[in-house]
């Protein structure tokens, strides 16, 4: 209701039904940036273009840059550069031997362009250096690789996810996704359940870090 409301005085404002929806959007969108965030960033592809660009430099400029160049190949991972990302990525494996973030970037990007197997070993590598690294997310990476081709393997890295995560809505929505991606919809549906508990259970001020996950899990619930 009140978002017709709105809706009518935008209207009454600009006299244009089209224009009215666009700055009715626009507001939802501002609004959700800034209380719930299951919206993405619109910004973010800007500054990671010109994250990129300036890494790019750095690296001319300097070859040897470590550093440089590991950023730079994970935000090429981001952007769904796999091949560029690995290239970088062993370019720099002998200084970055003891990194579990490294292995398991280097991993993803294995996953990503074919070499499942060896993929699958850097990850793990990762989690042996550290057991934690990224919050677990490497867990729901190789679940993903193997969905397909060894479903008990996926479950299986999905399973120790799980055990790593109690208290996080973000991950019960995680989890959920995956189920659903290998085809257990009963527990996917229990997973996004739970992440909607979770978040209800958490204190004020760790629910707005939480919240975008629980809408997110609130609507797969629905569909």
């Amino acid at each position: 209701m009140g978002k017709f409301i709105i809706f009518g005085m935008l209207f009454y404002i600009f006299g244009n039904p089209f224009i009215a929806i666009i700055v009715l959007l626009l507001i939802v969108y501002v609004l959700d940036r800034r209380f719930v965030g299951v919206f993405p960033s619109i910004t973010r592809p800007i500054q990671r273009a010109r994250q990129i660009s300036k890494l790019r430099k750095n690296i001319a400029a300097s070859p040897s840059d470590v550093s440089s160049r590991h950023e730079l190949a994970r935000l090429l991972i981001e952007r769904r550069k796999y091949g560029e990302a690995l290239k970088l990525l062993e370019s720099i494996s002998e200084s970055l031997q003891d990194s579990a973030e490294y292995w398991d970037d280097i991993g993803t990007a294995r996953l990503k362009t074919g070499n499942t197997a060896q993929g699958e070993a850097d990850i793990l590598q990762a989690l042996d250096i550290n057991p934690r690294v990224k919050y677990g997310r490497p867990y729901l990476r190789l679940a993903d690789a193997f969905r397909t081709a060894d479903s008990a393997k996926a479950l299986d890295y999905l399973q120790k996810f799980h055990t790593m995560h109690s208290s996080s809505s973000e991950a019960y929505y995680l989890l959920g996704t995956m189920y659903r991606v290998l085809g257990q919809r009963q527990e996917a549906k229990e997973a996004f359940s739970e992440s909607m508990s979770v978040y209800r259970s958490l204190p004020k001020y760790k629910r707005r870090q939480e919240r975008k996950w629980a809408v997110r899990s609130f609507w797969r619930n629905l569909f």
